[in-house]
C-alpha cells in the first residue's frame, strides 16, 4: 500500500501534504498514514488525537506518523501516544532526510522535532498538484512575526519567511502546465510577504508578477490576509487584474477595539470597515469572508455585539467562527476566562448572523451569469468563491458559464 496523508487545518497544510506524500514515498515508506495536524484550537488537536486512535483500530499493521503544527507544539504528548510510530516537526516533515530516517533508522528517537524558531528560509517545494482538488495551492510564505495573544501558530510555524518570487512563479507555471486553472497563494501571514527578501518586494508585486509571467493561468486567489498589511499595489491589482479573483478572507477576529488591543491585533474596527468599503468601491464585485473569535477573555455582551455588528458594517458573507479556545503558553490563556456555555452561545449567535449575511449574498446572485470552476460531482465555485450546485456533473477543473436560478440558503443553484 502507498502513503496516505490525512490533512487538518489550513491551505498551507494542504500544499505541504503533497510534499509529505512525495518525500515519504521517495524514502520507501509503504502502508503508512501520515497525520498532518493543526494546532489553531484545542478542538483541532483533539480531533487529530481522535483520528490517530481511529486509524490504529482500522489499520493495525500500518505505520502512523504524526506531523504538523500540533506535533511541533506538543511533541511529547503525541510521542506518548502508543498509536503513533513517529512524530515529525514542521521543518522535518518537508525534509527527505527526515523521512529516510523514519524509514530506515530503527534507533531514531520517536520524535524528530527541531527548533522551528531557528529556521530562517522558506524553500520552494515544487509539486505537480493537490490530490483530490481542482485548485492548487502554492506556498509563498511561512511563519509569523506577530504575537497575537490568543495564537499558538508562530510557535508551530516559526518566524516569517518568504519564498523567492522566481520560485513561486516556477511553481505556478508547473501547476498550470498540469492543467490547473486556479491557483491559491498561501502562507501563515501572506501579507508580510517579501520583508526578508532582497529588495523587500510586497505581496502586490508577487501577485502582479505571477499574473504577468504566467498568462496561461486563468484564476488566481489569495488565502487569508491581514488587511492592515495590504499594500497599495495589491489593491491596484484587484482593480486592474480580472484574473485575480474578487474574494478575500480577512483575519478580523473581533469588532471591538478594546478586545482587539487585548488580542494584540494591529488594526481597529474602523480600519476593517474602511478597508472593505475602499476595496468594494474600487471593485464592486468583491466579497469578503472573515475569521471571528467568540468569547475572548473579558469580552462583555456589549463588546460581543460589536462583533455581530461588524458582519453588516464590513458586508461579510462567509464567516469562520471560532469559539475562544485557550492555548497553553499564550497570554490569553492566562486572562480571565468566560464560561464555556457562554462562549458556545455567542459562537452560535455569530454563526446565525453569518447565515443571514450569506443568504443576503445568495439572494443578490439570482439571475446573474457566473463563471464557475467545477469541482467533484455537480459542485463548483464562482469567482467570488460562492458554492454552486450545477444542473449536472461537469468535468472537474473546467470553467463553466452558468446562469444562477435560485439558492437553498447555503449555495447557489445553477439553471
Amino acid at each position: 500500500m502507498s502513503v496516505d496523508v490525512v490533512t487538518f487545518g489550513c491551505r498551507l497544510n494542504a500544499a505541504e501534504s503533497e510534499v509529505i506524500r512525495r518525500e515519504a514515498e521517495g524514502a520507501g515508506l509503504a502502508d503508512t498514514v501520515v497525520v498532518n495536524t493543526c494546532a489553531v484550537t484545542a478542538e483541532a488537536v483533539r480531533q487529530a488525537r481522535q483520528t490517530i486512535r481511529a486509524l490504529r483500530r482500522e489499520r493495525p499493521g500500518a505505520k502512523i506518523i504524526v506531523t504538523g503544527c500540533a506535533a511541533q507544539t506538543e511533541p511529547e504528548s503525541f510521542a506518548a501516544m502508543s498509536e503513533a510510530d513517529h512524530v515529525l516537526g514542521n521543518a522535518e516533515k518537508l525534509s527527505a532526510d527526515a523521512w529516510r530516517r523514519a524509514q530506515a533508522d530503527r534507533d531514531a528517537p520517536k520524535a524528530l522535532v527541531g527548533d522551528i524558531m531557528a529556521v530562517r528560509h522558506a524553500a520552494s517545494h515544487v509539486i505537480d498538484g493537490v490530490s483530490g482538488r481542482t485548485r492548487a495551492f502554492v506556498q509563498a510564505q511561512n511563519g509569523c512575526d506577530h504575537r497575537c495573544t490568543f495564537c499558538i501558530i508562530p510557535f508551530g510555524r516559526g518566524n516569517s519567511r518568504s519564498v523567492p518570487l522566481d520560485s513561486v512563479i516556477v511553481d505556478v507555471r508547473r501547476l498550470v502546465a498540469n492543467d490547473y486553472r486556479e491557483v491559491v497563494l498561501t502562507g501563515v501571514d501572506i501579507t508580510s510577504y517579501g520583508a526578508d527578501l532582497p529588495g523587500t518586494p510586497r505581496l502586490g508585486t508577487l501577485v502582479r508578477q505571477v499574473l504577468r509571467q504566467v498568462p496561461e493561468l486563468k484564476r488566481l486567489r489569495l488565502s487569508s490576509i491581514d488587511a492592515i498589511e495590504a499594500d497599495r499595489d495589491l489593491l491596484g491589482a484587484f482593480v486592474e487584474e480580472e484574473r485575480l479573483m474578487p474574494h478575500l478572507h480577512l483575519s478580523l477576529q473581533s469588532g471591538d477595539n478594546l478586545i482587539l488591543k487585548r488580542m494584540k491585533r494591529r488594526h481597529s474596527r474602523d480600519d476593517a470597515i474602511a478597508f472593505c468599503a475602499t476595496l468594494r468601491r474600487l471593485r464592486p464585485d468583491m466579497v469578503f469572508g472573515a475569521d471571528l473569535i467568540a468569547g475572548f477573555p473579558t469580552e462583555t455582551e456589549e463588546m460581543f455585539e460589536r462583533s455581530l455588528d461588524l458582519v453588516d458594517a464590513c458586508g461579510l458573507t462567509q464567516l469562520h467562527v471560532f469559539p475562544f479556545s485557550p492555548r497553553p503558553g499564550t497570554p490569553a490563556a492566562r486572562m480571565p476566562q468566560l464560561p464555556r456555555d457562554l462562549i458556545r452561545e455567542r459562537a452560535a449567535r455569530l454563526r446565525a448572523r453569518g447565515a443571514v449575511a450569506l443568504r443576503a449574498h445568495l439572494d443578490s446572485q439570482i439571475g446573474a451569469q457566473r463563471r464557475v470552476l467545477a469541482e467533484s460531482g455537480d459542485a463548483g465555485r464562482t469567482e467570488q468563491f460562492t458554492r454552486v450546485r450545477l444542473a449536472s456533473a461537469a468535468v472537474p477543473g473546467s470553467i463553466l458559464e452558468v446562469s444562477i436560478a435560485a439558492h437553498d440558503g447555503e449555495q447557489l443553484l445553477a439553471a
